[in-house]
């Protein structure tokens, strides 16, 4: 419904009321509060989980090898950036599929959260699954060294089809990019010419 002339313009902070049926369609919203919910206490899992590999790396900090060491910090480094990726879903989306945060002048806003939508948080996304499969590479690369080996944790064709994900997760990324970049309106013209 657009308005025209005739229809009077609501003051600034009275709401206007919906019809029930419209009504009932956006505050559906709501049912996505429970998803949002149970991403914090999967978080919870994952600091759990992180407290548990480290207090396993202390333990164990004489004992390692060098490259033990690094594959456990690796390891760590993944949780974080899967709890990262988590800090952004539950609260870009719930930011923009569900209710305002009213976060604005509070001095731990994050950066990114006063320009998120939808898009934004595709592309932030895409990224945080590039960086996670980078570590899960990475940690591979570093044990590609027993293959052939009864220690080995991967075989050659293993390793092909964790580089042949990480490369179509990049090109996802690059794919949503672009669409987001063409959906964009050129500078200096409005979005709805």
């Amino acid at each position: 419904m657009s308005l025209t002339p005739e229809t009077p313009i609501p003051p600034p902070g009275e709401r206007r009321r919906l019809r029930p049926l419209p009504q009932l369609i956006f505050s559906s919203r709501w049912l996505q509060l429970p998803l949002y919910v149970g991403l914090i206490v999967a978080q919870c899992v994952y600091v759990v989980l992180f407290v548990k590999e480290l207090w396993h790396l202390v333990l164990h900090a004489m004992d390692f090898s060098e490259q033990q060491i690094m594959l456990v910090v690796l390891g760590l480094i993944d949780v974080v950036m899967i709890s990262n990726l988590l800090v952004m879903v539950i609260v870009g989306g719930y930011e923009t599929f569900v209710s305002r945060l009213d976060l604005e002048g509070h001095p731990d806003q994050p950066e990114w959260l006063s320009h998120v939508n939808a898009s934004v948080l595709k592309i932030k996304l895409a990224m945080a699954i590039i960086g996670i499969s980078s570590i899960h590479l990475l940690r591979t690369f570093i044990e590609a060294g027993n293959l052939g080996t009864p220690r080995a944790s991967f075989t050659e064709a293993g390793i092909m089809w964790q580089m042949f994900i990480h490369l179509t997760f990049i090109v996802s990324a690059l794919g949503i990019a672009l669409i987001d970049r063409i959906g964009q309106p050129p500078e200096g013209r409005p979005a709805h010419s």
